[in-house]
């Protein structure tokens, strides 16, 4: 169930905090989030006895933090392991439950709907380039719907969302986008700073700057046929307009209120990123989706009411 988030209560979830409290389960989740295997693969990638693997295995299914299916093999049956979850976060907030109401819309990185862009540019899907390198053409591509990476020098890429508040008839409290993005250049350069701009209904949110294009590892859902010398991964930046004003990872960068975006006068949410010309740090700009980078999601838009 990739792209699921595990949110822990530390008082009611202690049997998944000790779960987690081992880093041989830790490794084990790690291998997982590749995808699925059995207890000998695992052995054999962890450099484990198969015994201390199966142990361990079993503690991670009872705090349910893995599921494990039988399955025939070539001799008998074996035991396959997948997560359950792929990011967990332990809630030290308020111990009533939030009576909150949140929808979340997953927009693919290829579905913009208004683009423009200068090279370095182009788009991948897990299994191949999207047309051609550094031609801006291509990203017209019907392919592109299926693209997990995106970039470009400077321009822009503009999504368009549903308005689920507009159809629900209710105020919404709290905007976020949530996106996995890193700085672009040829080859990568972890201090290529970038200034990256979030607009929502033509509404400039703000800028937050990327310290660079990361390419020290692969990234954990990359494919292997990506090169090593191309971007692997991104930061995952949680962009949030509330009440108080727009945030990044909770720091404020602007005074954009939620209600500045009138989001009850309008049919869709339109999102577009930006690297702007005149920007003090025009360092492109690496949008991160389903098959690439650390996060195995698109572009995510939660809206809580």
């Amino acid at each position: 169930m990739q792209g699921r988030i595990m949110i822990i209560d530390p008082l009611n979830d202690i049997n998944v905090i000790k779960g987690l409290a081992s880093p041989v389960r830790v490794g084990i989740l790690n291998e997982l989030r590749k995808g699925e295997k059995n207890v000998n693969e695992l052995a054999e990638l962890l450099h484990l006895p198969q015994s201390t693997v199966a142990t361990n295995v079993m503690a991670l299914e009872k705090a349910h933090l893995i599921q494990i299916e039988i399955k025939k093999a070539t001799k008998g049956n074996q035991k396959v392991c997948r997560n359950l979850f792929d990011e967990y976060v332990i809630n030290f907030g308020s111990k009533q439950k939030s009576t909150d109401e949140v929808i979340t819309v997953e927009m693919p990185v290829g579905l913009f709907i208004e683009y423009k862009v200068s090279a370095p540019c182009g788009m991948c899907t897990p299994e191949k380039i999207v047309g051609y390198l550094d031609t801006p053409e291509s990203f017209l591509e019907p392919e592109r719907i299926k693209a997990g990476l995106l970039w470009f020098e400077k321009g822009f890429v503009k999504y368009q969302f549903p308005n689920n508040s507009y159809n629900k008839k209710k105020p919404v409290k709290k905007l976020e986008i949530v996106v996995e993005l890193s700085s672009e250049i040829p080859g990568t350069n972890t201090k290529w700073l970038s200034d990256i701009t979030l607009s929502i209904n033509d509404h400039e949110v703000g800028t937050w700057t990327s310290p660079g294009d990361f390419g020290d590892k692969r990234g954990a859902f990359t494919p292997e046929w990506w090169k090593l010398e191309g971007s692997q991964y991104g930061l995952l930046k949680t962009w949030t307009i509330t009440d108080e004003g727009s945030f990044v990872d909770g720091m404020q960068i602007s005074k954009l209120k939620i209600r500045d975006l009138n989001l009850s006068n309008h049919h869709s949410i339109k999102t577009c990123f930006t690297v702007k010309e005149d920007a003090e740090n025009v360092g492109g700009i690496n949008i991160f989706g389903q098959g690439f980078g650390n996060y195995n999601h698109d572009i995510l838009l939660n809206l809580y009411f």
